[in-house]
């Protein structure tokens, strides 16, 4: 990412670039950064944009030999179109000498890095992938965008907020103006606010779900299920979340009883360090063995409804009580 700056910062450009990762705001961000480093002055003569699969490849290649009008370049730019998992050889193959005013820049959130296609673009370009964010990482950023807004956060409460927003960082900008606007006539931000204007991602709900399983709270979980259900979550989803969250935790509880730290845990299984903690306190409060039967009976329960031999909202709620119950 620091080449990717430097080029754009200094205008020594490459004449394709593929942006690809998990954190879709980075790949926004630097797809509109070199938009304009490309084109300059709103150029729209010359600047073509393409989304999703449908993308003629033959058209692309034919917009590419056509000269710019009045510019030094034709930029490109095709987003989620899954040229780098299947149908990319023709392009490819136009990469290895394309026409010389002609510049790319490809978005997608995964590749095939055996593709001829990627191959051909870190042979003539730059490929720059864009993780999650780390957890200090996170931090920096969000203390700097609340400091030009002249707000302050304590190290508590940024935890909290982290904790109630996830990792995402287009997620992350859209809460941070919600408080904002909430808090306008002050200047520091508390958990008070937090909890009153953020929004509850849907994996913190299952997090607490699976929190009240653990401590025997029942009509706490039924009511967390319910909600979800209120606000239209298929019941399949849920237990999709349901399913994936005591996976995660069973490899928490594995790897802490190996001895690793949580932020080696964080590390092994892509969980930001503060993530990795609340997982490595929730999986302490099951049996490795009962861990390991809640997965086989997600699998079960999600078989039984698929067959139909159960109702899907009937289904998860056994699975509730049957992990709830006192005895």
């Amino acid at each position: 990412m620091q080449k990717l700056n430097e080029e754009i910062k200094t205008g020594q450009l490459k004449q394709v670039y593929l942006l690809y990762g998990e954190e879709a705001y980075l790949r926004s961000q630097y797809r509109d950064k070199l938009k304009a480093a490309l084109l300059g002055d709103g150029d729209s003569m010359n600047y073509h944009y393409f989304e999703g699969k449908a993308v003629s490849v033959g058209e692309v290649i034919d917009l590419a030999e056509t000269m710019p009008f009045l510019a030094q370049r034709r930029v490109i730019i095709l987003e989620n179109s899954s040229l780098f998992a299947h149908g990319g050889e023709q392009l490819a193959e136009y990469l290895s000498s394309p026409a010389q005013t002609a510049f790319f820049v490809f978005v997608e959130q995964t590749v095939d890095k055996r593709s001829r296609l990627y191959k051909a673009v870190t042979a003539k370009g730059r490929a720059i992938e864009f993780k999650t964010q780390d957890e200090t990482v996170l931090k920096r950023w969000i203390l700097g965008f609340l400091k030009k807004e002249n707000k302050n956060i304590t190290e508590r409460d940024l935890n909290f907020f982290l904790e109630k927003t996830g990792t995402d960082m287009e997620n992350i900008r859209g809460e941070l103006e919600k408080l904002l606007c909430y808090c306008l006539e002050r200047d520091v931000i508390c958990a008070q606010d937090i909890e009153a204007v953020c929004t509850k991602q849907i994996n913190n709900q299952i997090f607490e779900m699976i929190n009240a399983l653990a401590l025997k709270q029942q009509k706490k979980a039924m009511d967390l299920y319910y909600d979800l259900l209120t606000l239209k979550e298929p019941p399949m989803r849920i237990l999709y979340l349901i399913t994936r969250q005591f996976n995660m935790l069973l490899q928490v509880k594995e790897l802490k009883n190996k001895g690793c730290s949580d932020n080696v845990i964080g590390e092994k299984i892509g969980l930001a360090g503060f993530i990795a903690r609340k997982y490595a306190a929730q999986a302490a409060k099951f049996k490795e063995a009962d861990l390991r039967q809640a997965v086989n009976d997600c699998v079960e329960t999600e078989e039984a409804v698929k067959t139909g031999r159960m109702n899907d909202v009937m289904s998860v709620e056994l699975l509730i009580v049957k992990y709830s119950s006192l005895a």
